[in-house]
């Protein structure tokens, strides 16, 4: 970006600077473990990104004891950068943590490595406790399977099935999250289990009480079972089983024709009682979860937006409040409401990245959706999320009056397109916030223009997202939002493009399913 002619950060030193120190720390780290031992001095990452920040509003080669402001362009191109340095040092800071080298973050926002300071329990504690909901595909996924297991148990038991442990066996293996994928599934494992049996008869009537037929017989049959089973789909591995169960049997007890028979029979029970709940529990899967849980999470995102904007305004002395003061840490003012809005985004994010991940892997899904951009939506809230991290962090000095009254009416229209959007009306919705007016920029203090800037690439970033959630719907175009603003990208792909998209934060489910 540096080199390139046509950058805004060519001719500006500290951009030059902060950029290089960012490749260097990238390329120095790169191929080696996150646990390095911290440098000292000016080349630490963090002590690069707080004397950036110090000269951001400033133009290139002023002092900070000039009241000078820097061009909008060149602030909106800081501000990209600023997005990369907070990217570096997030990615050093999460493989750190991941790897077990640190237990905090320094120089990062508390709340996004809200992991890295509880305890194995505690963590495990909170992941169960945050799933105890019946919005939860994974608590779905367990009420389902301890419903069949416990059915599969009573089943046995009242009828006394020989072998009874192959009806739970059969209900824990064949059940899957829809009811369709479960009908095929149980389908494909009777044929098997069917044509199994007929080779197990076949295979005991022929070699009757002779142990070495079975003996040779069971290591090449469980090889293939084993490794041909998992990939040929659940037709082969239910037959090849049953073939090795036959073998194993016949080798400890004498036996019949008749262990074939009550094989099919325990399998036929379990493919039954599997069968059974996955229609009456939650049929559809993930389908209408991904759904339902996306809506929630851009609900609860809304007025997490809102008292983000108010947040920042707020630390930069608007309304006799505390003000934020430094660059590093956790420096932003604490406020209920806007602790209360994070929490309970980050809690449906989760729940919503859950449904998405089962939806993902659900058979019968067309690879391209035509209805709504789930993954775009869990984007957009992600960087909803990380924009509350980042953006309060640092004292800015007193705001104009009308630039927070332009920063709350522009947060408040996109929280509304938020809102709009969780409905996922046709065509989507076109969120336009109100773009950074000329007045606002040329009445803000120089310390105070970046905190705008900053404000207005979040928002354009969050709506050029929310707009092309719904944009690859057929039927026409976005259905607009109250208020002018610009035409947003027509693509997932462009709604990203150019904006200063903040890096991802990172939720208690990544690293160990999404």
């Amino acid at each position: 970006m540096a080199e390139r002619p046509d950058s805004a950060t060519t001719a500006d030193p500290p951009s030059e600077e902060l950029l290089r120190g960012v490749a260097a720390v990238l390329h120095r780290d790169g191929g080696r473990s996150a646990w390095y031992p911290r440098r000292p001095g000016p080349e630490a990452l963090e002590e690069m990104v707080a004397d950036f920040v110090a000269v951001r509003g400033r133009p290139s080669g002023s002092g900070l004891d000039t009241d000078a402001k820097a061009s909008q362009r060149l602030l909106e191109c800081r501000s990209d950068l600023l997005v990369m340095a907070a990217s570096a040092l997030t990615a050093q800071a999460a493989v750190a943590v991941a790897i077990g080298g640190r237990r905090d973050a320094a120089g990062l926002p508390p709340e996004q490595f809200w992991y890295a300071g509880p305890s194995t329990a505690r963590l495990l504690a909170l992941r169960l406790t945050g799933n105890l909901t019946l919005r939860s595909v994974l608590f779905q996924n367990a009420v389902r399977t301890a419903l069949g297991l416990g059915a599969a148990r009573l089943v046995a038991g009242a009828l006394d099935l020989s072998h009874g442990f192959w009806v739970l066996l059969a209900v824990l293996t064949l059940g899957r999250t829809t009811a369709g994928a479960t009908w095929s599934t149980v389908r494909s494992a009777a044929i098997g289990t069917l044509v199994g049996a007929l080779a197990a008869g076949v295979l005991i009537f022929e070699a009757g009480g002779t142990v070495e037929v079975y003996a040779a017989v069971l290591v090449p049959t469980m090889f293939v079972a084993f490794s041909v089973g998992p990939i040929a789909g659940p037709a082969w591995a239910q037959g090849l089983f049953t073939l090795v169960v036959a073998a194993a049997f016949s080798q400890l007890a004498p036996a019949d024709w008749r262990l074939a028979g009550t094989r099919l029979l325990d399998v036929l029970a379990g493919c039954t009682i599997g069968l059974v709940c996955g229609v009456l529990a939650w049929p559809a899967g993930a389908h209408a979860e991904v759904r339902r849980g996306v809506a929630d999470m851009l609900r609860s995102a809304a007025p997490l937006v809102r008292v983000t904007v108010s947040a920042v305004v707020r630390a930069s002395g608007t309304s006799g409040e505390p003000e934020a003061s430094g660059t590093s840490g956790d420096t932003r003012p604490r406020h209920g409401g806007t602790d209360e809005a994070l929490r309970l985004t980050r809690h449906r994010l989760r729940i919503a990245e859950g449904a998405y991940a089962q939806y993902r892997t659900e058979g019968g899904r067309d690879a391209v959706d035509s209805g709504p951009d789930w993954h775009l939506a869990l984007n957009c809230v992600s960087h909803a999320v990380i924009g509350s991290h980042w953006l309060p962090r640092q004292a800015y000095g007193p705001a104009p009056p009308e630039a927070v009254r332009w920063a709350r009416e522009s947060a408040g229209r996109l929280a509304s397109a938020m809102d709009s959007a969780a409905a996922f009306p046709p065509g989507g919705v076109r969120a336009a916030p109100v773009p950074l007016p000329h007045e606002v920029v040329s009445a803000a203090p120089a310390p105070v223009l970046p905190a705008l800037v900053d404000i207005d690439t979040w928002l354009r970033t969050l709506a050029a997202e929310l707009t092309a959630i719904g944009g690859s719907r057929p039927n026409g175009p976005p259905s607009p939002v109250r208020g002018d603003g610009t035409t947003p990208p027509a693509t997932a792909r462009d709604a990203t493009a150019g904006t200063g998209a903040m890096p991802r934060p990172l939720q208690e489910g990544d690293g160990a399913g999404r």
